[in-house]
């Protein structure tokens, strides 16, 4: 599997982990925002390899 597919892979659990803990919890709660938090970083290290894929072509 490629970074972008294994990152990709981790965005979509850590969305699913997201909706599910905001449906019992508050979105201050701390999981919540460790968790928002983390899902942030990996979005933005996504961001960061399609930029340098497309700058590559």
């Amino acid at each position: 599997m490629s970074d972008l597919e294994d990152i990709l892979k981790s965005i979509e659990e850590l969305r699913n982990k997201l909706n599910k803990l905001t449906d019992g919890l508050k979105l201050t709660d701390p999981e919540v925002v460790s968790s928002s938090q983390m899902l942030d970083a990996l979005l933005n290290e996504y961001q960061k390899l399609m930029k340098e894929k497309i700058n590559h072509s």
